[in-house]
């Protein structure tokens, strides 16, 4: 654009000074700048028109199947507890099951005073009591009856003594022994003194209803 701006200018300047010479001289300037117009560009490429799939085609393979874990709880299975066998009668220490200070034992008789024996005798024989000795008569006190411990009565309170003694025909208790000591041997000592000396009880009979002797457990417990 700016060499034919110059090559017009030339051409009027030549017009005005020279009219005649520059016909000529104007038609091969002219033809020295003559400019061919560049081609048309080319029309754009046709859209893709996208090609309909085929119907009958099998489609994209799936994801493959994995099984999912089943857990299955454990059964319950209920254990079946029997019912625990009730106590024999002939068996144990009755006296300790009560909250009274003296109980009645339920072990079988058999010590006597003789060395006869049989169901009618009065020594060791084999014939058992039908019923246990009962306390008739006698107390003991857990405070006034015994001596005071080194360290104090607080030193002994909360414990207790068995003894075991057997009440004869005539409801009184001999042979004491301790079944179940104390942390106080003298009290021990102290209370088996004092059930064979101050107790006294009615004796143990046998199936026929005669007095026979019996074993008796006497628990003393210090407060």
């Amino acid at each position: 654009m700016i060499v034919l701006a110059h090559a017009a200018a030339l051409y009027g300047l030549a017009r005005a000074l020279v009219p005649d010479v520059t016909a000529s001289a104007v038609a091969q300037v002219v033809s020295a700048f003559s400019v061919s117009e560049p081609p048309p560009p080319p029309p754009p490429p046709p859209p893709e028109i996208p090609s309909e799939p085929d119907r009958g085609a099998a489609g994209d393979p799936g994801r493959e199947a994995v099984a999912r874990p089943v857990a299955v709880p454990s059964p319950k299975i209920e254990v079946r507890r029997d019912p625990p066998a009730p106590r024999a009668a002939s068996t144990g220490i009755a006296s300790l099951s009560g909250a009274a200070a003296a109980g009645e034992g339920t072990g079988a008789g058999g010590e006597g005073e003789g060395t006869g024996s049989g169901t009618g005798g009065d020594g060791r024989g084999s014939g058992a009591a039908a019923t246990r000795p009962v306390l008739v008569s006698g107390t003991i006190d857990n405070a006034r009856d015994f001596p005071v411990p080194s360290g104090g009565r607080a030193a002994r309170r909360g414990t207790q003594v068995i003894v075991r003694v057997t009440v004869g025909t005539d409801g009184r208790a001999r042979d004491c022994a301790v079944y179940r000591a104390s942390p106080d041997p003298e009290a021990d000592r102290i209370t088996c003194q004092l059930v064979e000396t101050r107790l006294r009880f009615r004796p143990a009979t046998d199936a026929e209803g005669r007095p026979v002797p019996a074993p008796f457990y006497w628990r003393q417990q210090w407060f």
